[in-house]
This record gives C-alpha cells, sequence and structure tokens, in this order.
C-alpha cells in the first residue's frame, strides 16, 4: 500500500470514529440517567451493546469511506463522499437530538432522513466499489433497528 493509501485510511476510519466519540459526549450522562428511566420496548438492547456496535460500525464506515477514497475520482464518487458526509452529520444531529437535548421526537425526525441518507449512501458507493457498500450494511441495518426503537419509544412515552 502506498504511503497516500495509508494515510487516506487513517483519515477514513478517524473521521467517523472522531465524529462518534464527539457525539458520546451528549450520550455519556444521558443513557444512565434520562434514557435508563424511559419505557423501552422489548427489543430494546442493553445499554452496554450500543458502545462496541458503534465504534465498530464508524471504523466499518471509515473502512467504506477508504475504498471510495481512493477509486478513480469521477462524478459518481464525489456523489458517494458528499453523500457519506452529510449521513455522518445526520448521524450526529440524530445524537444531539434525542440524547443532548432528550427529545425524542427531534430524534424521530433526524433518523428517518438519516436512514435515507445511509441507503443513498450505498446504492452510490456500489457504484463505484461493492465492497464499500457492503460493509455500510451492518450500519444500515443497526439504524433500522434504532428506528424503530425510537419510534417505540416515542409511542411508550408519550
Amino acid at each position: 500500500m502506498k504511503s497516500v493509501d495509508i494515510i487516506k485510511l487513517i483519515v477514513s476510519v478517524a473521521v467517523p470514529v472522531l465524529a462518534g466519540l464527539g457525539s458520546s459526549v451528549f450520550t455519556i450522562n444521558s443513557i444512565s440517567t434520562w434514557y435508563a428511566a424511559l419505557n423501552k420496548p422489548w427489543f430494546n438492547p442493553p445499554n452496554a451493546a450500543f458502545g462496541p456496535v458503534w465504534t465498530i460500525l464508524y471504523i466499518l464506515m471509515g473502512l467504506a469511506l477508504f475504498l471510495i477514497w481512493r477509486s478513480h475520482r469521477t462524478r459518481t464518487r464525489d456523489i458517494g463522499i458528499a453523500l457519506f458526509a452529510a449521513q455522518l452529520i445526520v448521524n450526529v444531529v440524530w445524537t444531539l437530538a434525542f440524547f443532548g437535548l432528550q427529545n425524542i421526537l427531534y430524534g424521530l425526525l433526524a433518523i428517518v432522513p438519516l436512514w435515507i441518507l445511509i441507503a443513498a449512501t450505498i446504492y452510490q458507493f456500489y457504484k463505484v466499489d461493492r465492497r464499500a457498500s457492503y460493509l455500510l450494511v451492518p450500519y444500515i441495518v443497526w439504524v433500522t433497528i434504532a428506528t424503530a426503537l425510537n419510534a417505540s419509544v416515542y409511542l411508550l412515552n408519550r
């Protein structure tokens, strides 16, 4: 691997991991207090699962971004990177809305566009490098579960 690729790999993984670490500021205190007091559905994962799952997902996201970034520059690739950036920003916005503002409805209003942006990113990445799109499949599965969880928590706590 060329040194420029190593730098791209480090940056590609660091960006989503750092976004996740930054988002954790909003979740750290809320998980054991506000979130713990909410009524949750039967399929709510244990709190201990969230950190490791998100860490793995952020790493997979970074690897997907790396595969796209190192590919030949085309309009399709650039759109994919733009969609990736958009979904990452909305990911942080969801965390801020749900945990930072402790507003379940705002979380729901953010997570639906997040899911759409992830799907669009997967589609665009598929056109550039199928491996990159496959790396995002666990992410959209988790966000699908999170969307159902967010909606259920909203309904159970109105």
